[in-house]
């Protein structure tokens, strides 16, 4: 019990770490955009944060673009930032890089600290150039967030980890840091909190990581840990989907946040009310999505308190006596004493609630818009990780295509990307998938407003 209690407290200290909105929260209308690396690419944290606000502010419409490209580089953006960054005309830019800067393999060789050193001055030189970019920027609100980590201390068969490389990607952390001071710029570090929490949960399982079996790419858990500090920065802890108290006994509401509580009704057997809320609970997908993937976003909340501090919609009924039945507009949803529902019971935690069905109808329009979001990235990859080093400009084109060809098979990567690229080459595909998109995003908008609820607690034998 006591190494039980040990624990709890050292995960507070680290997620608490994150002082409350250190990131101003998004408003109605901005357009932001994550550039990064693969982790950004192909990774699940900026959707993550678009869905708690597609839930939590049904009336605010924003817009999240996914600006990754796997394999980047601080002098990478550079070198795409005018034909990539600026096409999104974003209002915030929340910018992220330091796991390819820093190397790989020569920290296991014969000078690791002069490898490091030559990396890290790589990176500031280019991000210097970056730094300067963001400044000449009048309309565009900056968000610097510095890498998650690279796990050296997991056990991990057959991956034997580059030593120190972490402490170079810290090194990156710091000038990030140190720029965002200097330039009145919003900063997260997600490096210090995730290698903390992967050193806690080491100590029962040598083998946890939130980083991946590479010790680089997290897994869908590890993309809601993110998500999860980024939304804890921005203040969002302790704001609850709804809370709800009901005086059975005096039939009357003891008080309600946000969400309105209406024709309050009880006889001998029963006790119903109508419920409105103003946002939806946050919905948690069970499934590992997206290539390579093990794990699930669920899988999340067994390492970080979420659902605790930013997903609790309480249901609290004092005054009754027995066991009731839950009844939410005709659905039966469960059975609870009297006593639990005096203690509160969290609606948003039963995936069979009317709401939260209408929340996961969110959930997987979202996850149908990341999906062709990423073969955009995929195709950015092509057009600025391959054709510009080339100087080639004249893009979508029979020779082009040629060139790409003369090129695959000795390049894996983009040899993966040629039939994606065989398409995107043309115009008409392009429009067809952002429509897709947009008609998609449209529709999440639509159909994200909280409905009136009645809810009914029938008393049983």
């Amino acid at each position: 019990m006591k190494n039980i209690l040990i624990s709890f407290f050292a995960l507070f200290c680290v997620c608490s770490s994150l002082t409350a909105q250190n990131i101003t929260p998004f408003k109605d209308g901005d357009r932001v955009g994550f550039l990064g690396n693969s982790i950004t690419d192909g990774g699940h944290y900026h959707s993550y944060i678009w869905l708690y606000y597609m839930t939590r502010f049904p009336d605010m419409q924003l817009t999240l673009f996914n600006i990754g490209i796997g394999g980047d580089r601080a002098i990478d953006m550079v070198n795409r930032f005018d034909g990539d960054v600026l096409s999104k005309n974003l209002t915030v830019l929340i910018t992220t890089f330091g796991m390819n800067d820093s190397g790989y393999f020569e920290y296991n060789g014969e000078q690791p600290e002069a490898f490091a050193d030559q990396k890290v001055k790589e990176s500031y030189d280019a991000y210097k150039q970056l730094e300067s970019r963001f400044k000449s920027l009048e309309n565009m609100r900056m968000v610097l967030m510095g890498s998650s980590p690279y796990d050296e201390t997991a056990v991990i068969e057959g991956n034997n980890a580059f030593k120190n490389k972490n402490k170079a990607m810290l090194r990156i952390v710091d000038f990030q840091r140190e720029s965002a001071k200097n330039n009145g710029w919003e900063f997260l570090d997600l490096n210090t909190p995730i290698t903390a929490l992967n050193k806690q949960f080491q100590q029962k399982d040598p083998t946890f990581t939130i980083c991946g079996n590479d010790r680089i790419h997290p897994d869908n858990d590890g993309h809601m840990i993110m998500a999860y500090m980024f939304l804890k920065e921005q203040g969002f802890a302790g704001k609850e989907v709804a809370d709800i108290k009901i005086d059975a006994s005096k039939i009357s509401v003891m008080s309600s946040s946000n969400c309105e509580i209406n024709n309050l009704r009880k006889t001998s057997t029963r006790i119903s009310f109508n419920y409105l809320a103003k946002s939806l609970p946050y919905p948690m997908d069970t499934i590992a999505r997206g290539w390579g993937s093990k794990k699930s976003q669920a899988e999340s909340m067994k390492i970080v308190p979420f659902v605790d501090e930013m997903n609790k919609e309480t249901l609290t009924v004092k005054g009754l006596t027995g066991n009731y039945k839950l009844i939410i507009d005709e659905e039966n949803i469960g059975i609870w004493s009297a006593k639990e529902l005096a203690e509160g019971i969290n609606l948003a935690t039963l995936t069979n609630t009317p709401q939260y069905q209408q929340a996961l109808k969110i959930m997987m329009l979202n996850e149908e818009r990341w999906e062709i979001e990423r073969r955009f990235r995929e195709y950015a990859w092509v057009e600025f990780n391959f054709f510009l080093p080339k100087g080639i400009t004249n893009l979508n084109s029979r020779e082009a295509i040629q060139i790409l060809d003369k090129y695959k098979d000795s390049n894996g990567w983009l040899n993966g990307r040629r039939d994606l690229y065989s398409k995107a080459m043309f115009p008409e595909i392009r429009k067809a998938w952002q429509d897709e998109i947009n008609l998609l995003t449209s529709t999440i908008y639509e159909i994200n407003k909280p409905r009136e609820r009645k809810i009914t607690l029938v008393k049983i034998k």
